[in-house]
């Protein structure tokens, strides 16, 4: 009932048409697209007032999983989120593949999955043929945060030393 409540005040707040109730029924569609990630139709809908403000990239990341989206908004929103990882996390999906509604909504996220895997795996390759730091590196840093240490250990026993000799004379 609360859903269908905060729908018709968006609803209202957009056929007035003004940007602060345009903005009020943003933030009423964002709110409930937080708080019931997988329903596609609430995703619609906040697409359509992102659509309505022009912000194309943001059009985009909300009908990502519509049975019909723009290919404008989609190119927009690949480019503001160059990774597959970087897309899954910014479309707040919750519950997996299985969890969509459409079978739009469940090929594009199993596609979108399966690129962020390969993307992680990519990642994890170059990361294990990335030589580890040599023992003369580990030594070099070593010495070097020792004599650091030495230098403000001697700062500060100068600086003692210093406020001593303005107490006593």
């Amino acid at each position: 009932m609360a859903v269908e409540v905060t729908l018709h005040r968006a609803a209202e707040e957009l056929t007035r048409g003004d940007l602060a109730s345009v903005l009020r029924a943003r933030q009423r569609l964002a709110g409930l697209v937080g708080t019931y990630p997988n329903r596609l139709d609430l995703r619609d809908k906040l697409a359509a007032v992102y659509r309505l403000l022009g912000n194309t990239v943001q059009a985009g990341r909300w009908s990502y999983l519509s049975e019909v989206r723009d290919d404008v908004e989609l190119l927009a929103f690949e480019h503001a989120y160059k990774t597959p990882v970087a897309r899954l996390t910014a479309l707040n999906w919750v519950g997996g593949e299985s969890a969509a509604d459409t079978d739009t909504a469940r090929t594009r996220l199993m596609a979108l999955h399966r690129a962020a895997t390969e993307q992680i795996q990519d990642e994890l390759v170059v990361a294990e043929k990335e030589p580890g730091r040599s023992w003369v590196a580990c030594a070099l840093i070593a010495f070097g945060l020792a004599v650091l240490a030495v230098l403000i250990v001697t700062g500060a026993i100068t600086v003692v030393q210093f406020g001593y000799r303005i107490l006593v004379s």
